[in-house]
């Protein structure tokens, strides 16, 4: 057994901020009571941070543990930036950030979930618990099969599988949407919006966890569209694309992560059936 030494101080610090903001959404989470999701009530006025975080308004505490999530992400995504940056990546590190990511994108959304979705847990409690299950284990197996496959010359351009952050954005997101919808339209709209919601979240949930396992491979973002020297016209797009994404955030959030994790799948779903068009036809071995 090798004793640690040094550990990066500023790197760790982020890491832990992603598990502080996992812990808290969690703790968010259960002060929902599932029975008041179902009740429609216009959410009350919140003047100053002590009433945002202490709320209990039901849809408002579900908005604040997918924003909480959210948190974790950008956390989880410096650490790692600023331990390259400052050459103090490490094993320790490494290992931190998939214990801190099993909390904050396994366990939180996973128990956001089963409070997010009441009336499918009256009707069909074991299941939601089992897909709640299902999406702890796939997340916690995702990454210690990371920690396995990857080392530190990888230039992390995809991934193979679902990023586990990625798939508890989809569900945090979810959450932000509901909220913004229940302030913005009618009851009667809503209604028929969250009887289908919380039937249909369970099983893609279900799917996330599915393809955070599978060998799908998915793009790294900010490789793609931050790292290295790009075009004066891709700065700018990235600029008016931020903005845009800003400006309507409680509804294209949602849109965004969603096409994130859909789109590599009907890509993948897609690719034999494009080689199958490219190959060049068989000879029938006739002689003319």
């Amino acid at each position: 057994m090798r004793p640690v030494r040094a550990v990066a101080v500023l790197p760790t610090l982020f890491t832990l901020g992603n598990l502080v903001c996992g812990f808290f959404a969690i703790v968010v989470a259960s002060r929902i009571d599932a029975p008041g999701l179902t009740e429609f009530a216009p959410a009350p006025k919140l003047e100053n941070m002590r009433q945002i975080f202490s709320s209990p308004d039901p849809t408002h505490n579900l908005m604040l543990c997918g924003a909480l999530i959210f948190a974790a992400m950008l956390f989880d995504m410096f650490d790692g930036q600023l331990a390259r940056f400052t050459r103090t990546t490490s094993d320790f590190g490494g290992q931190l950030d998939s214990l801190c990511d099993v909390v904050s994108f396994g366990v939180a959304p996973a128990f956001l979930l089963v409070k997010m979705c009441p009336q499918f847990t009256s009707v069909h409690r074991e299941a939601v618990w089992s897909i709640a299950g299902l999406f702890v284990c796939c997340a916690a197996l995702r990454l210690a099969r990371f920690n396995i496959e990857t080392d530190e010359e990888d230039q992390h351009a995809t991934f193979a599988g679902l990023p586990s952050p990625a798939a508890a954005a989809v569900i945090a997101s979810a959450a932000m949407f509901s909220y913004t919808l229940r302030n913005e339209i009618n009851f009667d709209t809503y209604d028929g919006y969250d009887f289908w919601f919380q039937r249909l979240m369970p099983p893609f949930a279900a799917i996330l966890a599915l393809l955070m396992v599978s060998r799908i491979p998915y793009p790294h973002l900010v490789t793609r569209l931050l790292r290295r020297k790009r075009s004066f016209a891709h700065v700018v797009g990235i600029v008016f694309g931020l903005m845009a994404l800003w400006t309507v955030r409680w509804y294209s959030i949602p849109i965004v992560c969603l096409l994130y994790a859909a789109y590599p799948l009907i890509r993948y779903a897609w690719l034999p059936f494009r080689q199958a068009e490219k190959a060049p036809p068989a000879s029938s071995g006739k002689v003319v």
